[in-house]
């Protein structure tokens, strides 16, 4: 337990959601225990176990992390929905379009600017599910989630170039946070994501530039 308290993650985690030590302790002396006791397989996590997905039910897309100079992370405020909804730039992929194409092409729609440097590329698609209600809206109900390919890119040009006031605005508001804030800005159904996110960019997003 004394291992995995130290690990940057599982701050991570007790800082998004506002878990003290003793708390977290007395969640994975229970999980254990219940581990220990259980006869069956533990399931994996969904975007770590993509044979076990069915594909066809997820929306092909991809999500953006992009980088200040300060190594700081660009996140928009939804204009479409209540509150304070606050998401990474992402997007479909279009057919007959790649990855990195559909990820340049998106974050010019988005946030007004594609003069980035592409620095990381995840290595698998990352899963997510919508919550039934939306997921019954969003593109006529043809998709239950999003299985998306997650690119870090840094701004080249000036701040100046960005622009969320766009032909067809995703965000109305933006700002440059840091890397552990992202889990607790997230809405619910996302925050596992970004938390997968943290684990397999974290080294790289949290360094120097």
């Amino acid at each position: 337990m004394g291992t995995l308290l130290s690990e940057p993650l599982t701050h991570l985690i007790m800082r998004a959601d506002g878990v003290d030590q003793e708390g977290l302790m007395t969640v994975l002396n229970a999980m254990a225990e219940k581990l220990k006791n259980s006869k069956g397989k533990r399931a994996l996590p969904r975007d770590t176990d993509p044979s076990r997905i069915d594909r066809t039910k997820f929306r092909r897309g991809i999500g953006i992390i992009l980088l200040n100079s300060r190594n700081e992370i660009f996140v928009g405020r939804r204009s479409d929905m209540k509150g304070n909804a606050w998401q990474l730039p992402q997007g479909g992929i279009d057919a007959r379009e790649t990855p990195r194409r559909a990820a340049l092409r998106e974050l010019k729609e988005e946030i007004g600017t594609d003069r980035v440097a592409i620095i990381a590329e995840s290595k698998d698609w990352f899963y997510y599910d919508l919550p039934p209600a939306i997921a019954k809206k969003a593109w006529g109900g043809r998709w239950k989630g999003q299985r998306q390919k997650w690119f870090v890119m840094r701004l080249a040009g000036p701040e100046s170039e960005i622009d969320v006031a766009t032909a067809h605005p995703e965000f109305d508001r933006w700002r440059w946070v840091a890397l552990r804030r992202l889990p607790a800005l997230a809405v619910s159904f996302k925050r596992q994501l970004y938390l997968s996110l943290v684990g397999e960019f974290g080294g790289l997003v949290g360094g120097k530039p």
